[in-house]
């Protein structure tokens, strides 16, 4: 797994999420360092949901008289990129050491100064890694997290059951994988065809189908999620999708947000688009044009996250 700004706009990173790459994606030529702030930016903007998420999670750990959050004493969050989630993770489980791990040491600095500010740093550190293939020093934890990495693998199922092997005895692995395509104008804006952003989610569909049928050892596998889990040795698979929904007027935080992130579909599948919707994503991301994303009184930002979990065998399993 290397990560990539991603452009889809239905799954994994979305045209309004976190951004990831395949191996065997041009990656070696981004600019973490540039791209950092957007990405931290998105994470800030979907806190809402994540920490719906983490709050799932806790709960998750304490059912069926389960060791409860109280007990986790080690978080991996695998592709954190720059530690957004990695630090609330670390709020939401205040006895643990929580590594964030990602391949792009430039988000990982940027992961350790956001611990260092909130006054997590004694208990945030960082990991280089690849995934699935540079785990192996990571050793074992108690709750792993993975959010939109997994797809990024040729072999989704080998990557599951390869963080299922980190597992400790009872520990939780969750994996944040689909949703909805997000949402952030109406059907009509004033300005070009309407139904853009249906065009925007065909195009996405596209790109992602080009990029996963590109990735090294690519397997054509249903993505079903609960199975991959059970079939790592997992047990009882559970599924939430968690909302984020942000009405109009946005902040500007958002707003940035999102433009960035219409600018890079420009730049991974403007070529898929016609001139119009060209056009029209030219004018949603000019910050002087009054039509565009930063002055609409109409923008808002809805969107959904599904996350899928399941706990190791108590006794069996896991790394010490």
């Amino acid at each position: 797994m290397t990560r990539h700004p991603h452009p889809r706009t239905g799954q994994g990173g979305a045209a309004l999420g976190h951004h990831h790459a395949g191996r065997g994606q041009d990656a070696a030529h981004i600019d973490w360092e540039v791209l950092g702030p957007h990405l931290e930016r998105g994470g800030e903007v979907h806190i809402p949901l994540y920490e719906q998420a983490a709050g799932w999670l806790r709960e998750l750990l304490a059912a069926d008289g389960g060791p409860g959050p109280g007990a986790v004493r080690r978080v991996l969050d695998v592709g954190s990129g720059p530690g957004v989630v990695t630090c609330l993770l670390a709020q939401a489980f205040p006895e643990a050491e929580v590594v964030a791990v990602d391949p792009a040491g430039a988000l990982l600095e940027r992961a350790r100064d956001r611990a260092a500010r909130l006054g997590l740093g004694d208990r945030v550190r960082t990991h280089v890694a690849e995934v699935p293939d540079g785990l192996d020093a990571l050793g074992a934890a108690d709750v792993i997290w993975s959010s939109r990495v997994l797809h990024h693998v040729g072999d989704q199922r080998g990557a599951v059951a390869a963080l299922a092997g980190h597992l400790r005895p009872g520990g939780l692995l969750a994996v944040t994988e689909g949703g909805l395509a997000p949402r952030f104008l109406p059907r009509d804006i004033g300005i070009g065809r309407p139904g853009l952003q249906s065009r925007l989610d065909a195009a996405g569909e596209e790109w992602f189908t080009r990029m996963r049928t590109a990735l090294p050892g690519a397997t054509d596998a249903v993505e079903d999620w609960p199975a991959f889990l059970a079939d790592a040795g997992l047990r009882s698979p559970s599924t939430r999708s968690f909302l984020l929904d942000l009405p109009a007027p946005l902040s500007t935080a958002a707003r940035d947000f999102v433009v960035g992130t219409l600018a890079y579909v420009i730049e991974a599948y403007g070529d898929q688009l016609d001139e119009d919707d060209l056009t029209t994503l030219g004018r949603l991301t000019d910050p002087h044009d009054a039509a565009g994303f930063a002055h609409r009184p109409d923008a808002f930002l809805l969107a959904v996250q599904t996350v899928y979990a399941a706990h190791s065998v108590v006794g069996r399993g896991g790394r010490r």
